[in-house]
């Protein structure tokens, strides 16, 4: 199938990524459909990505004609039977792989057989979840970056089943998303989590230490490395829970005791405190200014 051949994007899992991969790809003209198995969070990723378009158009980033057209094209439904004549399917469910095995093994068998499957996974391994669908050869990885509508990059990993075919395809299609795809190879979190995830873990290891407060952590890297972000303040945004599920990935992985994760981010993952979604992380989001936790 060439890229032109593709008509209609399934996605599965209607959460921050789910719903940016939505956005895009209705504004790029496909048709999509948006499955969760939680009907509620439908509807909370329609009414954000139309909250997102709307700051779109505020800033001429896109026109009113472009948002009311694209809206229309994304359908939203619990069922996996309505990815039946979806021309490609973009899994972005938890950062969990046994959660993800069990989404393909129910996905095969309601997909065309010219259908490709591609994962939207920040860290897991392509080939071991290729090999748990029907079509490994029709598997590819496509991590976007969050938040999707703003983040240019796509990192495109082959599994080792890939077929070549479906690593263009897939790449072009990413283009036409408005996506700049790169090349990365099935190594445990690709390129930019490979580097960015233990930035952040030795944030938390820094907090951990003593050595700096939450404020004084962020503010460092802002001021002084002039990040956008501080890392503590990316990692709630990221969500705690993701960031320690990649840090678990690379540790197990490549068995690197610099990959272990801080004891201090794993008991917030435990105690619930994941981070802006959560509404309490290493800040707290009550307060109309977030407010550190420690």
């Amino acid at each position: 199938m060439s890229v032109e051949n593709i008509k209609k994007i399934g996605i599965i899992g209607a959460g921050q990524m789910g719903g940016g991969i939505a956005h895009v790809a209705a504004l790029a003209g496909y048709s999509v459909h948006l499955m969760d198995s939680h009907a509620k969070q439908l509807a909370h990723a329609i009414e954000s990505i139309g909250h997102f378009m709307d700051r779109q158009v505020e800033k001429g980033k896109i026109t009113q004609a472009e948002m009311d057209g694209a809206l229309p094209r994304i359908s939203t439904g619990t069922d996996m039977a309505a990815f039946a004549d979806a021309d490609i399917v973009i899994e972005a469910a938890s950062e969990n792989e046994e959660i993800k095995k069990a989404i393909f093994q129910e996905l095969c068998p309601v997909l065309k057989p010219e259908a490709y499957i591609a994962t939207n996974t920040s860290s897991i391994s392509i080939t071991r979840l290729a090999a748990k669908t029907d079509r490994p050869g029709k598997f590819v990885g496509m991590h976007f970056m969050n938040p999707v509508p703003v983040m240019e990059l796509v990192e495109m990993i082959r599994g080792i089943a890939t077929d070549e075919e479906t690593f263009k395809t897939v790449s072009a299609l990413a283009k036409k998303m408005g996506k700049i795809p790169v090349s990365a190879e099935d190594f445990p979190a690709f390129i930019v989590n490979r580097m960015l995830m233990p930035m952040i873990n030795e944030a938390v290891y820094t907090l951990y230490e003593g050595v700096g407060s939450v404020g004084a952590i962020d503010n460092a890297m802002k001021l002084g490395a002039h990040h956008p972000m501080g890392p503590l303040e990316l990692a709630d945004f990221i969500g705690l829970d993701t960031c320690l599920a990649v840090m678990n990935v690379l540790h197990e992985g490549l068995a690197d005791s610099k990959y272990r994760p801080c004891p201090l981010l794993v008991k917030y993952v435990e105690a619930g405190w994941l981070g802006k979604k959560a509404g309490k992380g290493f800040y707290d989001y009550s307060t109309d200014i977030p407010t550190p936790t420690r």
